[in-house]
Formats: structure tokens, sequence, C-alpha cells
């Protein structure tokens, strides 16, 4: 007769991922002639939930080379970039009510990098994009079917039988020299 029980665990209730594309402009010192590069480091981000929705607050480091005084000098420019994000993760749970002790886990799929960057009236445009997953995993209860009756007892066989135990003590007799002292 099979039996239920309510296992509580914790579980990946929803889950989800998406790409986030944001265009900022910047105004460097030294009108600049040409972009040499673009790079961004330092991404640091957390979640939570707010509502129904999950928030997303993150910042990035951007540098960007550039060459002005007609290409004969460079200089970087660089800005702290702050961003905060909502999204909206569906969760597999049957009821929202039934999860509890929930984490909001946020992984960056893909760093956030420059696509574009280009100069629009003596300012650099540039293009961040960057893709974050989120997961929320929380305590859920799971019913389980179970059954009070005990498997059977497989038999246990030797792969030696009697017979290889005595041709072997019959050789070792066999090679044992009793006068091997004298």
């Amino acid at each position: 007769m099979a039996n239920t029980r309510e296992i509580v665990t914790k579980a990946v209730v929803g889950k989800g991922k998406k790409t986030f594309t944001t265009t900022k402009a910047i105004t460097p010192e030294c009108v600049p002639t040409t972009i040499l590069g673009c790079w961004i480091i330092n991404h640091n981000f957390k979640g939570y939930r707010k509502g129904n929705k999950i928030n997303i607050e993150g910042s990035y480091d951007v540098n960007i080379w550039y060459s002005c005084s007609g290409d004969t000098k460079t200089e970087v420019v660089r800005e702290t970039t702050t961003y905060n994000e909502e999204v909206n993760v569906p969760t597999s749970a049957v009821n929202d009510s039934d999860i509890t002790n929930e984490d909001v886990i946020i992984r960056s799929l893909k760093q956030p990098s420059c696509t574009r960057a280009e100069i629009v009236d003596g300012k650099i445009e540039y293009t961040v994009q960057k893709e974050l997953g989120v997961e929320i995993v929380g305590d859920v209860k799971v019913k389980i079917a179970y059954d009070e009756e005990e498997d059977p007892w497989e038999v246990i066989t030797d792969d030696v039988d009697d017979s290889d135990i005595q041709n072997a003590e019959q050789q070792i007799e066999q090679e044992v020299n009793e006068e091997y002292l004298d």
C-alpha cells in the first residue's frame, strides 16, 4: 500500500534571463578625434524581490580611450555607471504562498561590453550590452509516495567453492619441504 509524505526542500522555483542594452553619452575634457577603445570593468550587482518583480542593482566602470588634438594625444575618460533593472521572473510553484525562505540569485551570463562607441557633437556616445540570469530559490513542500514493504534481499554467493580451497591446500602441502632445516 502506497503512502505519502510531505518533504520540505530547497528548489529553484523561478528562472529566467534577460539582455539589457543601454546607451549613454560622456563629455571628455579634450574634444575627441578618434575612439581607440572602450572596455568595462568592476561589474558588481545584487538582486532582491520587490513586490512581484525582481529588482537588480548594479554598477560597472566604463573606460574609453580616445585621441584628441588632431590625433596627436591620447586620453582615457572614466565613468562609473550604476543601473537599476526590474524583471518579472515567472515562478513554477503551484501557489506562491507555499514558497518560504526565498533567495534571489543573480548571475552575469554575458559580462557588460561596449557594442558601439562614436563621437557625436564633441561627446562620446557608447552602448553597453549585458545579459543577466535570475534564479529564485525557496523552501517548497513536495509530496512523495513511499512503500512500507521492504525490498527482498538478494542471496550473495562466493565466486570460490569448497573444491578450489581443497585443491589449494593440497598444492601447498606438496610444495612444503619438511627437511628444509636439516
